[in-house]
């Protein structure tokens, strides 16, 4: 959140530059479950390792669970806002005056000069190292101090909020809104933003994505598989046809040319062949 500048025309304004989104819906309360309502919202992503399992299955809910920051934020009706939609800058409007709340920068224990703009003791006439103390604390009668009194102390680090804050410009590629004036907090720290009026809301657009990358690589890999099952097929159908019929066809000649056949018909001749031997005999 480093100060920067743009330029209007011929004027240069300062402005803050805020990265502020896309934010999404945690969790709505309302005033029957609650006593109160309220949209709980989460920024900014970590890893998955440092959030509690309590904590995974309240983010669950929403469909993301590594969020990084959760806020609250109170609002009249819901309407139809539901859990897991976003809210982008594109709520805000170019003009619109806002607050922007956060934790000031710590600056450790000062005294009343710097804490709360004591000018201090004059250097001259016999001022030895009292220039920069707070002086009498307190009245003789009563002998104790009051509560309030300004005196050193701890000084930053505590909720601050800055009201009034012009939108100067939007960047709504990257989310970023550009604030006229300074904001509260140290560079890359965490500020919400208050406005009136009507919240934008967008649909998380992660569903539709992931529906037509799975649908498309299907289709793409069953396709050439079907083709090439039956280009095999095809090309072995006429091997197992021919190469095994050719091989047996002289296996059955040779039974019908068997010789056991021929020597049946000839028995009967060699037997009249005896008996004519036999009659020359006698």
């Amino acid at each position: 959140m480093r100060m920067t500048q743009i330029w209007e025309g011929d004027k240069v304004i300062p402005v803050t530059p805020v990265q502020a989104g896309p934010c999404l819906v945690v969790q709505i309360k309302n005033e029957n479950n609650d006593g109160y309502s309220a949209l709980q919202l989460g920024f900014d992503s970590k890893k998955e390792k440092n959030i509690s399992k309590p904590l995974k299955g309240h983010l669950a809910k929403a469909g993301k669970t590594d969020v990084k920051y959760l806020k609250e934020f109170r609002i009249t009706e819901a309407g139809a806002i539901q859990t897991g939609d976003l809210i982008k800058i594109d709520t805000f409007e170019k003009g619109d005056i806002i607050d922007a709340s956060g934790v000031s920068k710590g600056k450790g224990f000062q005294g009343v000069v710097k804490r709360h703009g004591f000018h201090g003791f004059r250097k001259t006439h016999g001022n030895k190292d009292q220039e920069r103390h707070s002086g009498s604390v307190g009245p003789k009668g009563p002998a104790h101090v009051f509560k309030g009194t300004r005196m050193g102390g701890h000084m930053g680090d505590e909720q601050v909020t800055t009201k009034n804050l012009e939108v100067a410009d939007l960047d709504l590629a990257n989310n970023i809104i550009y604030l006229k004036g300074a904001v509260p907090g140290a560079t890359n720290s965490l500020v919400w933003l208050k406005g009136k009026g009507e919240l934008k809301i967008t649909k998380p657009e992660t569903e539709v994505v992931k529906e037509e990358k799975v649908e498309e690589p299907v289709v793409a890999v069953e396709t050439p598989v079907v083709e090439e099952v039956k280009e095999e097929v095809k090309e072995e159908a006429p091997v197992v046809e021919t190469a095994p019929v050719e091989a047996e066809a002289p296996v059955v000649e040779v039974k019908e040319e068997a010789p056991v056949e021929e020597v049946k018909e000839e028995t009967p001749v060699t037997a009249e062949a005896k008996e004519e031997e036999v009659k020359t005999a006698e």
